[in-house]
């Protein structure tokens, strides 16, 4: 486990004011912390189901492919071109 990030975050104006209709006794949340903790988490797990998607489709795509369109190479092969894409970059 990584240990513990202390951030320190400068808000003003309107995303002040936002934050403390959040926080407190009328909000969603106990503090700040609770607050940016449950938005970081929210984040990632779009990010993760983004990825995922994306993953999903390209599945898709490669199941829907018909067998004729798949070309059949060696190992040999697969390296030889992994190789020579990476001396072009």
């Amino acid at each position: 486990m990584t240990k513990p990030m202390h951030l320190n975050v400068r808000v003003s104006g309107p995303l002040s004011e936002f934050v403390a209709r959040n926080v407190g006794e009328d909000g969603l949340y106990e503090n700040v912390s609770e607050y940016v903790r449950d938005l970081i988490r929210r984040d990632k797990e779009r990010v993760e189901r983004e990825m995922f998607e994306t993953l999903k489709a390209e599945l898709q795509r490669a199941f829907a492919t018909p067998d004729e369109a798949y070309v059949e190479v060696t190992a040999d092969e697969v390296i030889q071109r992994n190789r020579a894409r990476r001396a072009k970059r």
